[in-house]
C-alpha cells in the first residue's frame, strides 16, 4: 500500500513539472485581416499553446473569431479566418518572428517571446506582401520596418503613422509624430499594417 501512494505521490510531482511545458508557451499574437485587425493590434502576450496553429486557435478563443481548418495531403490549412475564405490567388499565412517558416502551422514549435502573425495575403508573381513591424524609439519616436519573407528587415520608406487620426510621413521608414493619446499604427501600399504601439 505504501509503495502505492509513494509511485502516485511521484506521479503527482512530475505531472506538476510536465503539465505547464504541455499547456504553451508565452507568445504574442496578431491576427491581420483583410480589411482590419481581427485580434491582438498591440500584440498581447499569453499562453497560446506550443505551434502556431495552436496560437490561432487561443487568440480565437479568446476574441472569439471564426476561423476554418481543411485537411489537405500537406496537413492542416487555415482556409478561412473571419469572413474571408481563401481563393485562388489570396489566402491566410503566418509568420513567426518575421519569417515565414517552410513548414505547416502544426509543424512549427513555437518558443517562450515569440511573436506570431497570422494575416491575409494576396499572392502575385514576387510572392506575398511585407509585413510591417513598428517599433518605439526614445524621445517619442518610431520606427517602421519591413520584414520578406526570410525575416529580412529593411526600413519601410513611405510608411505613415496613423496618430490620433492623423496620418505622419515617416522619412526613411521613422518619424516623430509629437504628443498623442492613443496607440500609433503603421501602413504601407502593399503591406500588411504594422502591430500598434503606444
Amino acid at each position: 500500500m505504501h509503495r502505492l501512494l509513494y509511485a502516485l505521490a511521484a506521479l503527482i510531482a512530475l505531472a506538476a513539472v510536465l503539465v505547464p511545458s504541455a499547456l504553451g508557451v508565452r507568445v504574442s499574437v496578431r491576427v491581420e485581416g483583410k480589411t482590419t485587425t481581427i485580434f491582438g493590434a498591440s500584440e498581447p502576450r499569453f499562453e497560446a499553446g506550443s505551434n502556431a496553429l495552436q496560437a490561432l486557435d487561443a487568440a480565437s478563443a479568446r476574441a472569439e473569431f471564426y476561423y476554418d481548418v481543411a485537411q489537405t495531403s500537406f496537413g492542416p490549412y487555415i482556409s478561412q479566418i473571419g469572413r474571408y475564405p481563401a481563393d485562388a490567388s489570396s489566402g491566410w499565412v503566418f509568420k513567426v518572428n518575421g519569417a515565414s517558416p517552410p513548414v505547416g502551422a502544426d509543424k512549427v514549435t513555437l518558443n517562450d517571446g515569440d511573436r506570431v502573425l497570422w494575416y491575409w495575403a494576396t499572392f502575385g508573381p514576387t510572392g506575398g506582401p511585407k509585413t510591417l513591424l513598428l517599433q518605439r524609439r526614445p524621445n517619442g519616436c518610431y520606427r517602421v520596418l519591413s520584414e520578406d519573407d526570410a525575416g529580412k528587415t529593411s526600413a519601410a520608406a513611405g510608411a505613415v503613422l496613423v496618430v490620433d487620426r492623423r496620418r505622419v510621413r515617416t522619412r526613411g521608414g521613422s518619424a516623430c509624430p509629437g504628443a498623442h493619446h492613443g496607440l500609433v499604427r503603421a501602413t504601407l501600399a502593399g503591406a500588411v499594417r504594422s502591430n500598434a504601439v503606444r
